[in-house]
C-alpha cells in the first residue's frame, strides 16, 4: 500500500520479461525451471504489538506537526491582523478532511479502482464498509500486518496536512468558505488519486503469492493463469509500476502542495501593498516554535511511513535528523554570506526545506547522502525565495513553493541517486526474484532516475493544471478573494470576528 520498495520492473509479469535486465532475466528463468515444484505460496498474517505501538505514536506525532506545529509555523509569519484566520484555517481543513477520509477518501486512496485502478480506487471501502478491529493491511515484510484501522489513522494524517500546506502560499487574501470548497475538491480530485497512483500495491505477501502463481502457470503451459498472474502483479498504481521511490510523500504530499500554492498565488493575486508595505512576520517567536513541532512531528511523518519498527525506521530517524540540521546550517550559512546576517528566519526556513527534501528519501538514502541532499536543498530554496521569487515579483505569502515544491522536487530526484547502495543507500527491495525472500536488486542508475523524474513531471502537471481548474470553477461559482478593505482590516475580524490578541 505505502511506499515504493521495488522496482516497478518486478512487477510486470510475463508480458515485459525481454525488456528486464540481463540479471532478472536469469533470476526469472532458473525460477520457472523449478516451479513444477513450487506450491502455492501461503503466508499467515502476523500482528506486531511493537509495530501497532510505535504506529499508533507516528499518527500523533503527524497530528502534532499539523495543529498545532503548522498552524504556528504559519501563523507567525502572517502580520497580527490575519494570525487568528490561519490558525482557523489549518485547523478547519484538519477536521474536514478527517471527516471525508473516513467518508470516501480512504477507499478512493486504498482501495481496488477496477477499470481506473492505474489511477484511483473505487467506494468499495466508502464510509470504511467491511473494515473492523480483525481486518488488516499488508506492511513491507512479508507476513507481518498490521491493524486496519492503525493505517487507516497513519494516512489520514498525511490526507490532513497536505491541503493545509497549501494555505500558506496565498495567505491573508483568500475568503474563508471558497477556501473550504476548495480543499474539498482539491482532496477529492488532486490528492486521493495521487496518494493511489504512487502509494497503492497488493504488498509482499500478495507479490509473492502472484508471483508463484505465474511461475506455475507457466512451466505447466497455462496461459490464462499467467496472464492473470501477471495482470495481478501489475494492479498498482500508476506510478508505482513506473518504479518511482518515495518513502514517506515526495510527490504526493510537497510537490503536489507546492504546485497547488504555486497555482493559487499567481490566481489570486499579490496582497494589497505588496512591495509596498511591510508585511514582515509579527511573531517570529510562534514561527520557531512551530517549526520545532514540525521537527518532531516529521519523524512520525518519516519513520512512520515503513509501517513496521525495524531498522528502516532507525534509518529514516537519522536521516530525518541529519538532513534537516545540514538544510538549516546551508540556508543560514548563505544568507550570512549572500546578505551579511544569520536570521532565525532563515534557519527555520532552511529546516522545513531539509525535512521537506529528505521526505522521500528517508528511508532509502544513508545518511552521508541525506547530508548531501540537505545542504542542496537549503542553498537553493534560499537563492529561490531570496532572489528568484522576488525577480519573478511572486507573492508566494509564505514560500510554498519556495520550500515544499522545491525541495520535494530536488528530494524526490535525489532519491533515485541516493538509494544506490554504492552511495551508502538501502537498495531497492526485490519482493519476485525469490517470492517469499526480501532481496535487493541491482541498481541501475539510468531506469531508477528516469522513474523519479518521470514521477516528479506528472506530478507537476497533474498537481498544476488539476488545481488550476479547480480554482476556476470556485472562483466562476463563489469568488475567490476577499474584498480590498476587508483585506485591508485584516481576516481575523472581517471573516470570523475575533482578534489573536486583546491586549
Amino acid at each position: 500500500m505505502k511506499l515504493l520498495k521495488y522496482s516497478g520492473l518486478m512487477a510486470l509479469g510475463a508480458s515485459a520479461f525481454a525488456s528486464l535486465p540481463a540479471w532478472a532475466q536469469e533470476a526469472t528463468a532458473e525460477a520457472t525451471t523449478e516451479a513444477a515444484a513450487l506450491a502455492p505460496y501461503v503466508y499467515e498474517k502476523v500482528v506486531d504489538k511493537g509495530d501497532v505501538a510505535w504506529m499508533s505514536i507516528s499518527t500523533v506525532l503527524v497530528l502534532l506537526m499539523t495543529v498545532p506545529g503548522l498552524a504556528l509555523f504559519y501563523g507567525g509569519l502572517c502580520r497580527t491582523k490575519n494570525m487568528l484566520s490561519m490558525l482557523t484555517q489549518v485547523f478547519m481543513i484538519v477536521c474536514l478532511v478527517c471527516v471525508i477520509w473516513v467518508t470516501y477518501g480512504y477507499s478512493l486512496a486504498f482501495s481496488y479502482g477496477g477499470s481506473m485502478d492505474t489511477y484511483v480506487g473505487g467506494l468499495s471501502k466508502m464510509f470504511l464498509a467491511g473494515v473492523d478491529a480483525t481486518t488488516t493491511v499488508a506492511t513491507f515484510t512479508n507476513g507481518i500486518w498490521l491493524p486496519e484501522y492503525t493505517f487507516i489513522a497513519f494516512q489520514m494524517t498525511f490526507a490532513c496536512i497536505t491541503p493545509a500546506l497549501i494555505v500558506g502560499a496565498f495567505a491573508e487574501r483568500m475568503k474563508f468558505s471558497s477556501l473550504m470548497v476548495f480543499v474539498i475538491l482539491w482532496v477529492t480530485f488532486i490528492y486521493f488519486p495521487m496518494a493511489h497512483m504512487v502509494w497503492w500495491w497488493g504488498g509482499p505477501d500478495f507479490l509473492a503469492e502472484q508471483q508463484t502463481a505465474l511461475l506455475i502457470a507457466e512451466a505447466a503451459g497455462d496461459a490464462a493463469g499467467a496472464e492473470a498472474a501477471a495482470a495481478n502483479l501489475a494492479a498498482n498504481g500508476l506510478i508505482w509500476n513506473w518504479g518511482a521511490l518515495d518513502f514517506a510523500g515526495g510527490t504526493v504530499v510537497h510537490i503536489n502542495a507546492g504546485m497547488a500554492g504555486l497555482v493559487g498565488c499567481i490566481m489570486l493575486g499579490k496582497r494589497v501593498g505588496y512591495g509596498k508595505e511591510s508585511m514582515a512576520p509579527h511573531s517570529l517567536v510562534m514561527t520557531m516554535i512551530g517549526a520545532a513541532l514540525l521537527w518532531v512531528g516529521w519523524f512520525g511523518f518519516n519513520a512512520g511511513s515503513n509501517l513496521e519498527s525495524n531498522s528502516i525506521a532507525s534509518l529514516a530517524i537519522v536521516n530525518t535528523f541529519v538532513a534537516t540540521a545540514a538544510a538549516g546550517l546551508a540556508w543560514m550559512l548563505a544568507e550570512w554570506l549572500m546578505k551579511g546576517h544569520p536570521s532565525l528566519l532563515g534557519l527555520v526556513s532552511g529546516v522545513v526545506s531539509g525535512l521537506v527534501a529528505v521526505t522521500p528519501a528517508a528511508g532509502f538514502a544513508g545518511p552521508m547522502g541525506s547530508i548531501v541532499l540537505g545542504l542542496i536543498a537549503g542553498v537553493a530554496c534560499f537563492f529561490f525565495v531570496g532572489y528568484v521569487k522576488n525577480a519573478l515579483k511572486l507573492d508566494d505569502s509564505l514560500d510554498v513553493f519556495g520550500i515544499h515544491g522545491l525541495a520535494g522536487i530536488i528530494g524526490a530526484l535525489g532519491t533515485g541517486i541516493l538509494v544506490n547502495p554504492a552511495l551508502g543507500g538501502a537498495g531497492i527491495p526485490d519482493y519476485l526474484t525469490q517470492p517469499g525472500s526480501l532481496l535487493v536488486a541491482d541498481y541501475d542508475f539510468g531506469f531508477m532516475f528516469m522513474a523519479q523524474l518521470k514521477a516528479v513531471l506528472f506530478t507537476v502537471c497533474f498537481s498544476g493544471i488539476g488545481s488550476y481548474i479547480l480554482f476556476m470553477v470556485v472562483k466562476a461559482v463563489m469568488g475567490l478573494r476577499v474584498k480590498e478593505d476587508v483585506e485591508r482590516e485584516g481576516l481575523d475580524v472581517a471573516e470570523h470576528g475575533e482578534r489573536a490578541y486583546n491586549m
